[in-house]
């Protein structure tokens, strides 16, 4: 705002984007282009630089896995013969231009040619029998392996068509993990990634003999015992999916009224603190919000609560910050800031009110509020009308429009956390940081008091207004500085709050009067995630993933959403693929059906929330988490 000044620089270093190269803006890049970046990609992947050589029969394998092949034995064989002792990135390159991925309709072809029944499905007997005795062999422990992949086979079938799907859909999420890795690391950008120059390579690792012609009939079996691709590609599930372990959860319409949040007896004697916030979608997704020191003095009942702020709501103009869950997680400080203990959380719930009761000793307790990030999205909706700000009249004085000093008067609302119906320096501070980055100190506010509408030296309501006039006419009517503050507060080009999420904290003590104090506006992680974590580990269902008791899946389910955490008590990290298709009416997080997640070695991570896309509707949570290797 106009008392701290700030610069173009300052908010850039705040709402930073990735920036493209003038190179990235005018030209697309070229066939040829993609294709290296893909294959240093897939190579840095396994090694730390592309100058590295690849000199293992299983350093190949896994390099190629990663660029999308899935080679047999047999190709194996073909680059790495018994007189070869190393081979380079430029060596790689050619061989991914020779082996081309599998195709998803190559894939089926082969399988259909075991399908008797022609009904998408093999019996586990018939394809054990072909894999195990026939071609390039498979082991029984193989072959079991694609057997108990739990969401491609059911009743004694072999679902080729969901594993055919599954298959390429996992190919595809293992590139564009590579390359995001690739792009987010600029160490890695500013390698040089082998000898290889434009054009055809000259070198070929090895000769490649020329296939003597065959005939096969189109249901010969040895067409699909041969067939290097589909073979490897059923082996390469298999060292992917090293193991799964399925969820399923059914929940009805509007949850289970049971657990529904009512008030407490005679709470109108009891004493009450309130404090206002906002939960705020940054451009890279990830979600901030207000966080809160609570005081009780003593022992006592306490009702806590949470829920979206409701504001004044402009007939036509949509409101979706109201159907945003809010909750709120409350944690014991022992002793420092840094020793927080989990109390419990807001779990039930009255319409969109969350809420919790209980008796809570005295002492300082740290209030978290949390959202899943379901509902409170990026959304992709082109705004072609832009709303007019400033205007000028006959004379050439400048007034806001009434629609912006609509949404400044929102904006007040939001920001004036204690609810007086004035700005302390504390609470016009968060505003400043949110919206500059920068704070206004003791001067700046003094200058603001002599200049601005104020009350027991708090900004009033028109005292903002004419703060923001001031803005525009240092800009001689130029709005650009105002839609820098609107954007960051969540407010489109419309003036619609679509990325943030406004909310209001109620809290009731019988024997003591609380107190409430907002401290940080922090991302909602670290703590947070700690705090997650800890609940669902403490009261949701685990499935150990077989065969590695190491790696656990927790899942917890309350009325109106689902919390998958994995734990991994290995020493080594591990990657998990998470399958959600097959799940009805359901949103998550992520808005990704499948995607995969990397869990540190001794650590745990909250993997997906999940709602319902619906509340008035049955919602079913069916999830498959897939061991990777």
């Amino acid at each position: 705002m106009a008392i701290s000044p700030r610069s173009d620089a300052t908010f850039s270093s705040q709402k930073s984007t990735r920036s493209e190269s003038p190179r990235t803006k005018k030209f697309p890049l070229t066939e040829e282009e993609i294709f290296y970046m893909n294959c240093r990609a897939a190579y840095l992947t396994v090694f730390k630089s592309s100058l590295e050589n690849i000199i293992s029969k299983d350093q190949l394998y896994l390099a190629l896995q990663h660029a999308g092949r899935n080679p047999s034995q047999k190709t194996i064989n073909k680059y790495w013969t018994p007189q070869t002792a190393k081979l380079n990135f430029d060596d790689f390159c050619i061989i991914l231009r020779k082996e081309k991925p599998t195709s998803k309709a190559e894939l089926l072809k082969s399988f259909k040619q075991l399908d008797v029944n022609d009904d998408g499905c093999i019996l586990h007997t018939d394809l054990y029998k072909f894999l195990t005795k026939r071609g390039e062999k498979m082991t029984r422990e193989e072959v079991n392996a694609i057997i108990n992949l739990a969401d491609v086979n059911d009743d004694g079938k072999f679902d080729y068509i969901k594993f055919c799907k599954l298959y390429m859909t996992t190919n595809e999420q293992c590139l564009k993990t590579t390359l995001e890795k690739l792009e987010v690391d600029s160490k890695l950008m500013c390698h040089q990634f082998g000898n290889h120059i434009k054009g055809s390579p000259e070198r070929d690792p090895s000769p490649v003999p020329k296939p003597s012609p065959k005939i096969t009939r189109k249901t010969d079996p040895e067409t699909f015992l041969n067939k290097g691709d589909t073979r490897s590609s059923l082996l390469s599930a298999t060292r992917k999916f090293k193991t799964s372990v399925s969820f399923t959860v059914t929940m009805g319409p509007n949850g289970n009224r049971n657990s529904k949040l009512t008030e407490p007896n005679l709470i109108k004697d009891w004493q009450h603190m309130q404090s206002k916030g906002c939960f705020f979608l940054e451009e890279d997704g990830e979600i901030i919000s207000h966080q809160y020191r609570m005081q009780i003095a003593q022992r006592s009942m306490v009702y806590l609560t949470i829920k979206p702020l409701n504001l004044s709501q402009v007939e036509g103009k949509p409101s979706p910050w109201l159907s945003v869950d809010t909750a709120m997680y409350i944690l014991k400080e022992n002793e420092s800031q840094a020793n927080l203990q989990l109390v419990c959380f807001t779990e039930l719930r009255n319409r969109e009110v969350f809420g919790w009761t209980g008796e809570l000793g005295p002492g300082i307790y740290w209030l978290i509020p949390s959202t899943t990030g379901c509902r409170l999205r990026k959304k992709i909706k082109p705004v072609t009308d832009e709303a007019q700000l400033v205007y000028r009249d006959e004379t050439g004085e400048l007034f806001l429009t009434k629609e912006f000093k609509s949404t400044l008067s929102d904006i007040f609302e939001v920001i004036d956390l204690d609810g007086n119906g004035l700005l302390s320096l504390e609470e016009y501070n968060f505003f400043e940081l949110r919206t500059s980055g920068e704070k206004c100190d003791e001067d700046a506010w003094a200058v603001c008091r002599e200049n601005f509408d104020t009350k027991r030296n708090e900004l009033t309501r028109q005292g903002f207004m004419d703060l923001n006039l001031m803005e525009a006419n240092d800009r001689e009517g130029d709005p650009c500085d105002l839609w820098v503050t609107l954007h960051s507060m969540g407010y489109n080009k419309a003036l619609e709050l679509t990325e943030a999420c406004p909310f209001v904290i109620d809290i009731y003590a019988e024997k003591c009067k609380p107190k409430i104090k907002a401290v940080h506006m922090e991302a909602c992680s670290g703590q947070l995630e700690k705090a997650i974590c800890k609940s669902v580990l403490s009261n949701g269902d685990a499935k150990v993933m077989d065969g590695y008791e190491n790696i656990i899946v927790h899942t917890y389910s309350c009325d109106t959403w689902i919390t998958s955490v994995i734990e991994n008590k290995s020493d080594e990290k591990v990657i998990i693929h998470i399958n959600n298709e097959l799940s009805k009416n359901c949103i998550n997080n992520r808005g990704l059906n499948i995607f995969a997640v990397e869990v540190g070695p001794k650590s745990t991570m909250v993997c997906q929330h999940v709602m319902p896309l619906n509340e008035r509707q049955e919602w079913i949570y069916y999830c498959i988490y897939s061991l990777i290797s």
